[in-house]
């Protein structure tokens, strides 16, 4: 489904030539849940903002379903079949819930319809279907309204950078739900998702660890997470796990 070759990204500043990611390369397969973690500042997130096209790389080239997209722009991607969540949501004044599935979704779609979306991910439907995506509400409720509206537009591969960031233990209990309800009707989609999370660590398929912008590890759940549990040498970090 997904391809990374080669891929290299730096930029310049103060200090000069920095660095971001070296020569990042691997694959995210059909029906897989993937997690990519490690240190902060190690390129994550670059990783993320490059899938989707919010960023190019310096270097390298994207595949998705074999089609080279390096060059493709946010909304082309978009077209494909690519969906990417934000650290923090953006709200909408004068947007409803509603609005916003419909818009996702990209066609007519019903009330019904969209109740269902967010009763998939915890929401009681008649309490949100018409709220303002504002202010009004909290980071949890936004991060769940995201992913109903991900949901909504059916992707072949969503990408989540660090779903968990600015929400409540109890809102993160209610992420890991839906994230393992996503992982169980994987059909011909893929969910990659950045994060420190042990939780959602334990839902992957397969873990790709970044460190200093480079992969330092890379295999299926079993093989690599122990080593991450309850060490920092394995990331260079002393929170390279978080457990909530």
């Amino acid at each position: 489904m997904l391809e990374l070759q080669h891929v290299s990204f730096h930029v310049h500043d103060d200090a000069g030539h920095v660095e971001i990611l070296k020569d990042v390369s691997f694959k995210v397969p059909e029906r897989c849940f993937v997690v990519i973690t490690g240190p902060n500042g190690g390129g994550k997130s670059t990783i993320a903002k490059i899938i989707s096209g919010v960023q190019k790389p310096t270097d390298g080239r994207i595949l998705f379903n074999g089609q080279d997209i390096t060059d493709m722009s946010i909304t082309e991607r978009a077209k494909l079949g690519i969906s990417y969540a934000l650290q923090q949501p953006v709200r909408f004044k004068g947007i409803e819930v509603i609005d916003l599935l419909r818009i996702a979704a990209g066609k007519p779609l019903s009330v019904s319809a969209s109740c269902d979306y967010l009763s998939r991910v915890g929401l009681c439907a008649r309490d949100y279907i018409y709220r303002e995506v504002n202010s009004s509400l909290s980071g949890g409720e936004l991060k769940r309204i995201e992913i109903a509206t991900v949901l909504a537009r059916g992707s072949q591969l969503s990408v989540f950078d660090e779903p968990e960031a600015g929400i409540d233990l109890w809102s993160f209990q209610n992420l890991i739900r839906v994230f393992e309800s996503m992982r169980e009707s994987i059909q011909d989609s893929s969910i990659l998702v950045i994060s420190h999370q042990e939780r959602i660590l334990e839902i992957a398929d397969e873990i790709i660890v970044v460190a200093d912008g480079q992969i330092s590890q890379a295999g299926p759940r079993e093989d690599i997470l122990p080593g991450l549990i309850g060490t920092s040498s394995a990331l260079g970090s002393c929170d390279m796990l978080e457990r909530n």
